[in-house]
């Protein structure tokens, strides 16, 4: 089944279908439609996967649509003194037939938001979405072929050999959302075919909160990107740091905080949400093992409910600090300066996101320029990857590649080199052709540039904005013609 889809994406790809700019609009506008109509059943269905009644059903509004002309014309480029007569441009041009491996956190955002990106890049594209989010896999799988073209764009759903299959199969790009140990076998799957992937992975993202701040303003924004979806988001907030001398203000901040959101009792809340499954239940858990909860701790595994927890004081070589938490537990390691603190991240892996909470220009200029991370929210968390003018994307163990607007359409195109010359002016190509003499006059002081594997000397610099009256080349003194 999967092999049989993959062929039929790549026949009605092969047609031609999915180029026209008029066909990736209508595709378009059809997938926000079935968005905006069925937001009641993926509601539902999301409340059935992970606890979660919020959508956001405006998931195609980061793509304007109205921009989709201006992405994909040519892009003029400059030219040089061999070509300045003729057109150079760049032309983005659909990679082909692509995999998207979505993610059980978000099963709606992090599927169609990289298919967004596809389609207006032309492609065709597979969707695997994840089968821990049985719910909406399965929903999505129902209502897809009901709005756009069923053999341009099929859902494949299933485990852990249905994507297996998958990835036996030859593609033109993969798009891989979730873990990094799944990742590296996407990757190694993805290379015995030489596809290139984009994998948006996780990882540690550390928050970092000086001790010149306003402490209610960050422990309020600090929490609610931590236990938004019950901490099961790849860019929350992982753990804390910060000097010894204001971490009980912290602890006691997010105490507060938490009162407000989800009042004395956490569990009751309809805004707070419930592990994916009992596995990953287990391993939150387990994280927790000889630790005493400062804030939270309380869980119930019939209900897979772990409430906000905090655990302060904890050491640098723990497991919590060991591998990502992707749950409700938020650990406090204390550095003793910004120094320390820089040293502590640079000594680990680069996170997917940095958070850095201070209101000294100084502390923040060095978190920016002495450590590095897919991306960087100063004085927030999670907010970068709503402005979709920046790029979202890992870097190093957090991931490769990048999407969010007009970065999804070029990461799904192949931007191709065009350079389109005439036929006439051919007495200036001669200074490339052989029998060759390396004996040519030069100026001195003057740039040369390279054509038939030796150098020859410009009489004008290429970026004076005067064209050349005379190119020293074998033949003498070339006359250059008005263009």
């Amino acid at each position: 089944m999967e092999k049989q889809a993959v062929q039929r994406a790549r026949e009605a790809f092969l047609a031609g279908r999915s180029r026209p700019l008029e066909f990736r609009v209508q595709q378009l506008k059809s997938l926000q439609r079935m968005i905006t109509d069925r937001q009641g059943e993926i509601a539902t269905a999301l409340k059935q996967d992970i606890s979660r009644v919020i959508f956001n059903h405006t998931v195609v509004h980061y793509l304007a649509v109205s921009k989709l002309a201006q992405w994909a014309a040519p892009r003029h480029v400059e030219r040089n003194l061999l070509t300045i007569s003729d057109q150079a441009y760049i032309q983005p041009e659909p990679l082909g037939v692509v995999l998207i491996i979505g993610a059980w956190n978000y099963p709606w955002a992090l599927t169609l938001q990289p298919l967004v990106g596809a389609i207006a890049a032309g492609n065709a594209a597979v969707l695997k979405p994840s089968e821990l989010s049985e719910y909406s896999a399965s929903l999505l799988k129902a209502l897809l072929p009901r709005y756009l073209d069923q053999e341009l764009y099929p859902v494949v759903c299933g485990g852990v050999s249905e994507t297996q299959e998958l990835l036996r199969q030859r593609f033109d790009h993969v798009f891989y959302t979730g873990n990094s140990t799944v990742g590296k076998l996407v990757m190694e799957a993805a290379a015995r075919h030489l596809t290139p992937v984009t994998l948006e992975l996780g990882g540690k993202s550390p928050c970092y909160i000086d001790k010149d701040v306003d402490l209610r303003v960050a422990c309020r924004r600090i929490t609610w990107g931590k236990f938004v979806n019950c901490g099961q988001t790849c860019i929350a907030p992982d753990y804390i740091l910060c000097e010894p001398s204001i971490q009980n203000r912290v602890v006691e901040g997010i105490r507060q905080t938490l009162l407000e959101f989800y009042g004395p009792d956490p569990k009751s809340s309809p805004d707070y949400g419930r592990i994916i499954n009992q596995r990953h239940f287990n391993r939150v858990m387990t994280l927790l093992e000889g630790y005493t909860a400062t804030v939270g701790g309380q869980s119930d595994a019939s209900q897979r409910y772990i409430a906000p927890t905090v655990v302060k004081d904890v050491p640098p070589q723990a497991r919590l600090m060991q591998e990502e938490i992707f749950g409700p537990l938020l650990p406090i390691v204390t550095v003793s300066d910004i120094d320390d603190a820089i040293h502590f991240l640079n000594e680990r892996e680069k996170p997917l996101a940095l958070y850095v909470f201070s209101s000294n220009k100084k502390v923040i200029k060095r978190m920016l320029a002495e450590t590095t991370s897919g991306g960087v929210t100063v004085n927030d968390v999670i907010m970068h990857y709503t402005l979709n003018s920046l790029p979202f994307g890992g870097v190093g163990q957090s991931g490769t590649g990048r999407y969010h607007g007009k970065h999804t359409f070029d990461q799904f195109s192949h931007h191709r080199a065009c350079l389109v010359k005439s036929l006439g002016m051919e007495e200036v190509n001669v200074v490339r052709y052989p029998p060759q003499n390396p004996t040519f006059p030069n100026v001195p002081g003057l740039p040369e540039i390279l054509v038939g594997g030796f150098w020859i000397s410009c009489l004008v610099p290429p970026d004076s904005g005067n064209l050349p009256t005379e190119i020293s080349g074998k033949s003498g003194k070339l006359e250059h013609h008005n263009i």
